[in-house]
């Protein structure tokens, strides 16, 4: 395990820019407004060949209207602890502008206990001339301190050549980094599935995305409360399962919910919204997560055409199913108590929902362009069903790194084919020469035909559901390439000569 420097401070200092500087990406949000940075964010970075584990915490302090028993202020509060506990160097970020406050002090008191060294960065030292205002922060008694500028850059070389020598070595890999051709390219190898399986958890706000991801990685690792808007940013949450004395890792990737367009009040909620989308598309399987009382509603679709738009694998999860279970099991007595009198369902009543199954299929007809994700029944809190979501997650994985051998493939396709032409208004006939598998997530297989304008939607339809027919594919989009095989330097000759 990579050693673990944690970023702390009171809010508005530019943790979250110093994150984003050292680690090379814009993972954190960064912006004026304090306290955006609530849960914990943690990702890899490395610096002249060492690498080490980087987590961006919440602001120490209460924010404007914000009361001490608030739940947000604790919960944030707890995170910042825990990223301390599990660090082996403290980042103290002050702010050079607004100079020495009463809250850093508090937070350097905080340090001062925990055991740990510290670096002291003075942020926003932009240039040499506010070099001077660094002085004043000698009070809070830390020996390394660092003038830096997490906007600019400034500084950062000398802070991580001097945090390079305070932490432990790791042994260095053995494997040589190769580089391959670009997944998908003509002759290059299928993309696999390789390192951890990164599970994104979207959905609607309040649906228990954070309640699943504490739950599935048995951890409080991201704030759960019943306030709208709690996440803001994508969290990134490894962990392991064993499973038949093979140990599986993934990162699941907690995400803001994703409201209407309309409906998102400021910039902290765009970017937020931002990061749960690009999740979507950096993830290797999406779990969907429902509101059980709450049914599909419009922006579930929407939602699920995201996903879809994606091209990536998907599990649908019910969740909060322990609250809408007894509505089922009121049902299904109203049901058995008809069927033992004798009596008619009345065809004008909505028709009441008795079994997972049927639930599972009124989900899939609603969501019908994501039918190939089965659907699964949780209860976060209840710690319902969540083995049962992981044996699903790892039977798509495994549908995703299926390869068909060639003579297979084609021969499914031209039976296909053969049992149903497109429909052509010029009276065309589709002819398949060839067909190769070129990735693997999503499964995408490029067909060489005589005519590629007849594959319309409805047509590309039905080949994938022979292909799920033949090969399974749950949980997976398919992607089909038709390509129109240009004519042969033979065949152009023969036409001359004719």
């Amino acid at each position: 395990m990579s050693a673990i420097i944690a970023i702390v401070g009171r809010p508005n200092v530019g943790k979250s820019a110093l994150f984003n500087r050292i680690v090379g990406k814009r993972i954190a949000i960064v912006h004026d407004e304090p306290g955006v940075t609530r849960d914990r964010i943690s990702a890899e970075a490395e610096w002249n060949g060492r690498s080490f584990t980087l987590i961006d915490t919440g602001g120490i302090g209460l924010m404007r209207r914000e009361k001490a028993e608030d739940v947000l202020s604790r919960a944030a509060l707890n995170q910042v602890q825990l990223a301390i506990d599990s660090a082996q160097l403290i980042f103290l970020v002050v702010n050079a502008q607004e100079g020495l406050v009463a809250l850093d002090e508090e937070v350097a008191r905080r340090l001062r206990s925990c055991g740990k060294p510290v670096f002291l960065l003075v942020n926003k030292v932009d240039d040499v001339t506010k070099e001077n205002e660094v002085a004043e922060f000698a009070r809070l008694g830390f020996e390394s301190v660092f003038a830096v500028s997490a906007i600019h850059g400034r500084g950062i070389q000398q802070l991580l050549a001097a945090a390079m020598d305070l932490l432990p070595v790791e042994p260095e890999s053995k494997a040589a980094p190769t580089q391959a051709a670009e997944p998908g390219a003509e002759g290059a190898p299928p993309m696999t599935l390789a390192g951890p399986l990164k599970l994104a958890i979207v959905g609607r706000p309040n649906v228990g995305k954070s309640s699943l991801t504490n739950a599935l990685s048995n951890s409080e690792r991201v704030i759960v409360s019943p306030i709208p808007g709690t996440t803001r940013d994508a969290v990134d949450v490894p962990f392991e399962v064993e499973t038949n004395g093979v140990r599986q890792k993934y990162i699941l990737i907690d995400t803001a919910g994703l409201r209407k367009r309309r409906h998102r009040d400021n910039t902290i909620e765009f970017f937020s919204v931002t990061r749960a989308e690009e999740s979507i598309k950096r993830c290797d399987i999406v779990l969907f997560v429902l509101d059980a009382q709450d049914g599909i509603l419009e922006q579930d679709k929407k939602i699920a055409d995201l996903i879809v738009q994606a091209k990536k694998a998907c599990i649908v999860v019910i969740n909060k199913w322990d609250l809408a279970a007894p509505e089922v099991a009121k049902a299904q007595a109203e049901e058995a108590e008809r069927i033992r009198n004798k009596e008619r369902r009345d065809p004008s009543a909505p028709q009441k929902l008795t079994t997972l199954a049927e639930f599972a299929e009124w989900v899939q007809d609603r969501l019908f362009f994501l039918d190939y994700a089965p659907v699964i029944f949780t209860s976060a809190k209840e710690g319902i069903n969540l083995d049962r979501l992981l044996e699903a997650v790892r039977y798509v994985a495994s549908q995703l790194r299926q390869k068909i051998p060639t003579a297979l493939l084609n021969r499914v396709f031209h039976d296909a084919i053969e049992g149903r032409q497109p429909i052509s208004a010029q009276g065309h006939f589709l002819k398949l020469y060839y067909s190769t598998q070129v990735e693997m997530a999503p499964p995408t297989f490029l067909l060489f035909v005589n005519r590629n304008e007849l594959f319309s939607p409805a047509y590309a339809k039905y080949l994938s559901d022979r292909m799920r027919q033949a090969f399974g594919y749950e949980g997976c989009p398919i992607v089909l390439n038709p390509r129109a095989r240009p004519k042969t330097v033979a065949s152009f000759h023969k036409k001359s000569k004719s």
